[in-house]
């Protein structure tokens, strides 16, 4: 007994240090790689050749997004023929979305100014019979599903009547006519159509609890299944083969979301498909055809995924082997779920776009995502874990560049935005960017980082500038602890929450960054909550809850929101603003700037016009990271000048 006790404790105290002794070993392997040429920026940056492949509901023709005269336009290509044709020819804005309307017909948003409106359009898959279809400024659409007795028309849910709530109109494809077919009450946020195009669910909100409804089919009267609170999950995925019962993502009753199926007339939980008592189901794969589910998908720390049907898990078996075992998504399917797209990925390889056979297996490449970039020039990136200063397990990714060694590196911290979404085992152009420059960059799955529960999430509520900064300080003194990083060449970056993140931490840390860059970052909290859409009003008591209140969070608010902080900042700065982002107000981003100038702060501040909240022209996001590049450049390679 002795004997089995001592060997416990001698396992127990080697799984302790078996993190540690992964990093030693990816520590040791990065420094006796070579060092990479310098890939250049225009490489990293520029736009696909070929993206957002789908696939006809026939199963007949694939279309993409592919540039035309600098913007990006929709293609469509016959599987059979291979005869491709243009169907969108905008020189001013590109396709930002599109989908396919029915087996003749796509619908597709082009970007109208920037400011998140859009115009749509309705084609013919070989770009004839377009019409324009008309809606009033600053309408959003919504894509609900198909109407399987009519191939002309679409179910489509616009808040025109009333910008604070979506009803449900039908859209003919061939002439653009809308007739409303439900007319929202006033509370509800969603709504769900099973596999006949009929209304069937819809998810109300008074802005704190939500309600599931549900109506028989052929009923008019909706009835109430679930109500909860918000932060906790009760979201339709399909309806199951079983009368009155539906497939759903859940986590009331539970810390982490499962796929569960509930009946709708009672309201019970009738079966649960899949849970993960350690991470959130991420992704379901439903199929409509058979009413079942496919897959699930969660990550620990890469892609996991349980399949429920046999012909797609030996599918993705064959397809893994064809491609050396890379990382698969599924991306699109038809409507007989006989022919899938899938991309491939790893994470130093952004992968390629397939067309895949389930009836002969045949896998056909459709195009790569970027061709110039050769995966052995990149970086590993590897799945780190440590303690914050609360005691709570941390997860992020570690990449090192080749050929520096793997002591006082220069480093870049690069936030995720969100703050409701998470860091992933995948290729990223800014990840591998930055490591080509010689950096180690450091990305930490923070508190609000989705994937880890909701009690994960609920940290984050109001904390903003708190447990989430916190945290990601705390990566930065791990990996000086682990002396990975040069305490005095340290950068942080990031896009839009990730920019607000860069912000405070040089507002409340400013002796941890020698220097910081923040893309689209919120400045004032104030403004960014003013300024959400009127589609927002039924979340606001949500939003008070997870940001907080305008009027009752003052002093939390302000302490937040750098602008009232610029005396703190001393850190040179690197600022991209767009003139028609809709998030951060130009002429608040221009006094931030002016008083932190006043101060004798290096500010590189870069606006461009035309762009909303994120880079959409090529040229212009090129050029940013190419600032970037030198910026970084001047404070991060110091010593080796």
């Amino acid at each position: 007994m002795k004997a089995i006790a001592d060997y416990m404790v001698m396992m127990r105290s080697f799984l302790k240090i078996l993190p540690r002794l992964f990093l030693f070993i990816f520590l040791v392997s990065c420094s006796t790689e070579e060092k990479p040429a310098k890939v250049s920026v225009e490489t990293f940056f520029k736009n696909p050749q070929q993206s957002n492949f789908q696939i006809s509901p026939d199963g007949k023709y694939i279309s993409f997004l592919k540039p035309y005269q600098g913007k990006l336009n929709l293609f469509v290509q016959s599987l059979t023929s291979k005869a491709s044709f243009r169907i969108s020819s905008f020189t001013d804005q590109s396709v930002r979305n599109y989908f396919w309307a029915s087996n003749t017909h796509l619908l597709y948003f082009k970007d109208n100014g920037a400011r998140e409106n859009f115009q749509l359009f309705s084609s013919i898959y070989d770009g004839s019979n377009t019409i324009e279809v008309s809606l009033k400024p600053g309408t959003k659409v919504n894509f609900l599903d198909y109407l399987k007795h009519d191939s002309n028309d679409i179910l489509l849910a616009i808040n025109e009547r009333n910008p604070e709530n979506f009803d449900v109109y039908s859209l003919d494809l061939k002439t653009g006519k809308r007739v409303m077919i439900e007319k929202n009450p006033g509370s509800i946020v969603e709504w769900i159509a099973d596999n006949d195009g009929e209304i069937r669910m819809a998810i109300g909100s008074d802005g704190v609890t939500e309600t599931l409804y549900y109506r028989e089919k052929g009923s008019k009267a909706f009835k109430a299944v679930k109500s909860s609170n918000f932060i906790n999950t009760v979201k339709p995925i399909g309806l199951s083969s079983k009368a009155n019962h539906i497939f759903a993502l859940s986590d009331i009753n539970r810390d982490k979301k499962a796929v569960v199926e509930l009946n709708c007339l009672t309201g019970e939980e009738t079966k649960v498909w899949y849970e993960n008592k350690e991470r959130d189901v991420l992704e379901v794969s439903y199929s409509r055809k058979g009413k079942s589910l496919n897959f699930v998908v969660f990550e620990d720390p890469k892609r996991k995924v349980h399949f429920f049907d046999e012909q797609l898990k030996n599918a993705f078996l064959d397809i893994k082997k064809k491609l050396n075992d890379d990382e698969i998504r599924l991306i699109h399917k038809d409507q007989k779920e006989q022919h899938l797209i899938i991309r491939s990925f790893t994470d130093k390889d952004p992968g390629s776009y397939y067309f895949y056979n389930l009836k002969n297996k045949n896998l056909m490449k459709l195009a790569d995502v970027n061709p110039d970039i050769k995966p052995s020039m990149m970086c590993e990136m590897k799945h780190i874990k440590f303690k914050n200063r609360d005691g709570l397990e941390l997860e992020g990714f570690l990449t090192l560049p080749k050929g520096r060694g793997v002591k006082k590196l220069p480093v870049v911290i690069y936030p995720h935005s969100g703050p409701n979404q998470r860091n992933s085992w995948a290729y990223s152009p800014e990840v591998q960017f930055f490591a080509n420059r010689g950096y180690a960059v450091l990305q930490v799955n923070f508190r609000g980082s989705t994937g880890y529960g909701k009690a994960f999430i609920k940290q984050a509520f109001k904390n903003w500038s708190k447990n989430i900064q916190h945290d990601i300080t705390d990566g930065v003194k791990w990996l000086i602890q682990e002396d990975i990083a040069d305490p005095s060449r340290i950068a942080i970056f990031g896009y839009s929450f990730g920019g607000f993140s860069a912000l405070n931490q040089v507002v409340y840390n400013p002796k941890m960054y020698v220097c910081a860059a923040s893309y689209s970052g919120y400045i004032n909290l104030f403004t960014y909550i003013k300024g959400f859409p009127a589609y927002y009003k039924p979340y606001q008591q949500m939003i008070d809850l997870i940001i907080g209140n305008p009027e009752k969070d003052v002093e939390y608010l302000r302490y937040s929101s750098p602008i009232f902080q610029t005396n703190r900042i001393k850190t040179p700065l690197i600022i991209w603003q767009g003139g028609k982002d809709p998030k951060v107000n130009l002429s608040e981003t221009n006094q931030f700037v002016k008083e932190i100038r006043k101060n004798n702060v290096e500010v590189n501040y870069i606006v461009n016009e035309n762009e909303g909240h994120y880079l959409s022209d090529e040229k212009s996001k090129i050029n940013f990271y190419a600032q970037l590049d030198s910026f970084f450049d001047k404070y991060l390679n110091r010593s080796n000048r």
